[in-house]
């Protein structure tokens, strides 16, 4: 049976909108490259406080100020997104870091792994199975990940970090059923309070004085906010018009931007025991991705 007209509108929105979302979170380095004066903790206090502006803006816009209150009034639901705001703070904090201290292809690992290591969390934590090339691929990834141990003395602390921050940021957040942008506006505000303590009395810097500052670095500064919120805007939008399985197919772009970046604009240094890592984690999201396509295939097949 042929997809209708609207159905066909609504997958192309979809998928333009998640190219846009992942376009936008692969070229984020651009953005914080800019800042590279600043330092890594006041760029997260400006991210914090023009993030929770421009959310409050939008869910103002959307008209779900009530779900807003609603949450805002059930303790337990507020507590658990404390716990997702500090989970997120330290993964914004980490890249942000990552990024500006040329550590870019660290992050870019990181973001690789991170697909993996959400099937993982999911067969812990979920109950869900793994079907067997889903095991091989994981299995492929922690060998990738050994193989840096091995022939380096060190693990890549940030690329697991940046993993497991996002992965379980993501798992906390699948099993709340909030509204993103909503929820994203509470954890912002969780965050806010301190960023402003830290920003009024900490901060010590040339740049911590935005009446002092260029009216450039201002405006990059408060840009901030549309670098943290339009690309969940995009990954919103698709994420309501294309399935999981779909919208998966897209997440390997930002860190394949990251990848470009990092080694032919800003050369960071490809060292073989990386290089052997990534190849590792390349062949385990080939695997994977064809196992969840044919899945997909044999789904549609059944239901048919």
């Amino acid at each position: 049976m042929p997809m209708s007209a609207q159905q066909s509108d609504s997958s192309n929105s979809g998928v333009i909108n998640a190219i846009f979302a992942y376009l936008m979170w692969g070229f984020a380095p651009l953005y914080f490259k800019l800042l590279v004066d600043v330092g890594s903790v006041e760029i997260l206090v400006h991210r914090v406080i023009w993030s929770t502006v421009l959310l409050l803006l939008i869910v103002i816009a959307i008209k779900k100020w009530r779900q807003f209150t609603l949450i805002l009034a059930d303790t337990k639901l507020l507590f658990k997104l404390t716990i997702t705001a500090v989970i997120l703070a330290s993964n914004w904090f980490l890249f942000i870091w990552a990024v500006n201290n040329d550590h870019l292809l660290d992050a870019s690992l990181g973001y690789y792994i991170n697909p993996l290591l959400n099937v993982a969390l999911g067969m812990i934590f979920l109950g869900e199975r793994l079907r067997k090339w889903q095991s091989f691929a994981v299995a492929l990834a922690v060998i990738g990940v050994g193989i840096q141990v091995v022939m380096l003395g060190t693990l890549p602390v940030i690329s697991l970090l940046l993993a497991g921050t996002f992965g379980v940021y993501g798992l906390i957040r699948k099993k709340l059923h909030v509204d993103s942008f909503v929820g994203l506006l509470v954890e912002s505000l969780m965050m806010l309070p301190i960023a402003l303590i830290y920003w009024l009395w900490f901060i010590d810097s040339p740049t911590g004085n935005m009446l002092e500052n260029s009216g450039h670095l201002n405006i990059i500064l408060i840009l901030a906010g549309v670098v943290t919120t339009a690309p969940l805007l995009c990954f919103t939008a698709a994420a309501k018009r294309l399935t999981l399985a779909a919208l998966g197919f897209f997440q390997y772009i930002g860190p394949s931007i990251m990848f470009l970046l990092a080694t032919f604009l800003y050369q960071e240094p490809l060292a073989p025991a990386k290089l052997a890592t990534f190849a590792f984690i390349w062949t385990a999201l080939v695997v994977f991705s064809l196992d969840s396509l044919k899945a997909r295939k044999q789904r549609k097949t059944k239901n048919a």
